[in-house]
């Protein structure tokens, strides 16, 4: 009789009551780490690795920019070539117009130019050489000059400028007349952290 009792109770418990076992699933070890490897993503069942932020198969700053630049320099140094300006010396005519009436110091022609002061005493001396530009004494700095573009020299920007115009017009074809104020706004933002990259950036002693 007891053994009648207990196998009615097997057969009346309830089935919501019987709990299904759940297969456990193994945890995903991380692979172990390699100095130098690239890290990994997962992606379904393969792992992918995450190019570095300098890797070839990325977009990366430096290379894009340089690129940039010595194309732009290399097509608008061939097109003004007849000319007999440099490149350099069209920024320094437009930097010089389009700044103080009185003049600049050559400090500040070449902050404004955004290159360094060897070179940019080199570039007025030739351009002094050939009636471009005046230097007169600073009125206030005895070490400095005030320099001005004179009419020749601007004779010979005037002549620069409409190619240097049309060069960038051509080059900014390649994006949509509406993106291209937003992408030169953006070109600025960079061209200013560069800046503040390398006024924050120490001298190294010579």
């Amino acid at each position: 009789m007891g053994t009648g009792c207990i196998s009615a109770r097997v057969v009346a418990e309830p089935a919501s009551t019987v709990k299904p076992s759940v297969p456990r699933i193994a945890k995903r070890r991380p692979p172990p780490y390699t100095p130098g490897a690239l890290p990994t993503r997962p992606t379904g069942n393969h792992d992918l690795p995450v190019p570095a932020v300098d890797s070839p198969s990325r977009r990366r700053l430096p290379p894009l920019l340089r690129r940039a630049w010595y194309g732009l320099n290399q097509a608008f140094r061939r097109r003004i070539a007849h000319t007999g300006v440099t490149p350099d010396q069209f920024t320094a005519m437009r930097t010089l117009l389009e700044g103080d009436a009185a003049g600049l110091t050559q400090r500040d022609l070449t902050t404004l130019m955004s290159s360094d002061p060897n070179t940019v005493a080199s570039l007025l001396e030739r351009m002094e050489g050939a009636g471009w530009i005046s230097r007169k004494p600073h009125e206030s700095d005895r070490r400095a000059y005030r320099i001005r573009l004179l009419e020749p020299g601007r004779i010979q920007y005037e002549a620069c400028r409409a190619i240097a115009v049309d060069l960038q017009s051509e080059v900014l074809a390649v994006l949509p007349e509406t993106e291209r104020g937003e992408f030169l706004a953006h070109l600025d933002l960079v061209s200013m952290a560069c800046r503040r990259a390398a006024d924050a950036s120490p001298r190294s002693p010579r």
